[in-house]
């Protein structure tokens, strides 16, 4: 009597390469069987540790995540990478090619690569990417790095993904300012100013400093290091930081804080995703919506007055179904 094949989910906790892909495949789609698959494998997760790395387009996040690949797996520690990329407009897939610079990593088995498209969403990651980091993790990876699109001060949604926070910087780069803003460097847990050769690297590191003391002191002080990701350079200070900062939070008891916000965010995420496409559903096929709409176009109401009485409309109709 032969024994019955492994279930995608049992390939998924063994570590099986191509089940994982299958997986994130079914979770970005939203395929009910790739939901089914998260319930499933959710309680073998948790053991991973989620770094983070956003910062402006340029500033080296893929090579400096090469990087880190490369010193984790001395290490022996199995790396999955995460790449969040802007969607192309006509397939709506991925954009970018950044796998193109984790190549070394290609065929190293214990490291599995990833692009997923951000869809549009404001803060440069999709809703799915939560879920694919826990498929990630699930599947017995040791390290989950999710690389954001750099999208100014809407990077702060990487905050809602990741134990560990990585900004990364660039010195000479006019974008590079809009991350001295408040809003955005609040977020951080490592600062890593990359492209550490440029002559402007000491004036960059010198406002940093300055806007972080600004801050109000929290225990964990906030470290600032250069790097020159495509020597490697900077890189194994980098390494020691994020052991550093895993141990602090775990010490702290920050760690399940962060991780009850950021599942918190994702329930809610899922729940306005599949709202908002439920919504245009019946909107799509509402004639009193299309005349509506008419009327906002013509200037004789007003886009806010519209949506209040859209949602009057479904609220009444909600209220008058039967119990």
């Amino acid at each position: 009597m032969t024994q019955d094949a492994p279930t995608l989910a049992q390939r998924l906790l063994d570590g099986d390469r191509r089940a994982l892909a299958r997986a994130i495949t079914l979770v970005e789609s939203d395929d009910p069987a790739g939901w089914d698959l998260v319930r499933e494998v959710y309680p073998h997760t948790g053991r991973a540790a989620i770094v983070g790395l956003t910062g402006a387009p340029g500033a080296g996040k893929s090579t400096l995540i090469g990087a880190l690949t490369k010193l984790r797996r001395e290490q022996e520690r199995t790396v999955a990478v995460l790449s969040i990329d802007p969607s192309s407009p006509f397939t709506h897939g991925a954009l970018l090619g950044d796998r193109i610079r984790l190549t070394d990593h290609f065929l190293d088995p214990g490291v599995f690569i990833r692009s997923m498209a951000n869809r549009g969403a404001l803060g440069g990651l999709s809703e799915a990417a939560l879920q694919a980091a826990l498929l990630m993790d699930a599947a017995g990876k040791d390290d989950v790095l999710l690389e954001t699109v750099g999208v100014g001060q809407a990077e702060v949604d990487i905050i809602d993904h990741a134990d560990t926070i990585v900004l990364v910087l660039m010195p000479g780069s006019g974008d590079s300012i809009q991350a001295l803003k408040a809003g955005v460097m609040e977020i951080p847990d490592i600062i890593v100013v990359n492209k550490a050769d440029h002559p402007l690297t000491d004036t960059m590191v010198r406002e940093i400093r300055g806007v972080l003391s600004l801050a109000p002191q929290r225990g964990w002080r906030v470290p600032i290091i250069k790097t020159e990701a495509h020597k490697g350079a900077g890189v194994p200070e980098l390494v020691a930081k994020l052991d550093e900062h895993r141990a602090f939070i775990e010490a702290e008891g920050t760690l399940s804080e962060r991780r009850r916000r950021n599942l918190r965010s994702e329930v809610v995420a899922i729940c306005t995703f599949r709202l908002r496409r439920r919504l245009e559903e019946q909107l799509d096929e509402d004639d009193t919506f299309a005349a509506l709409l008419d009327e906002v176009v013509a200037r004789r109401l007003d886009p806010a007055t519209a949506a209040t009485g859209i949602l009057e409309r479904l609220d009444a109709a909600a209220a008058s179904r039967p119990a």
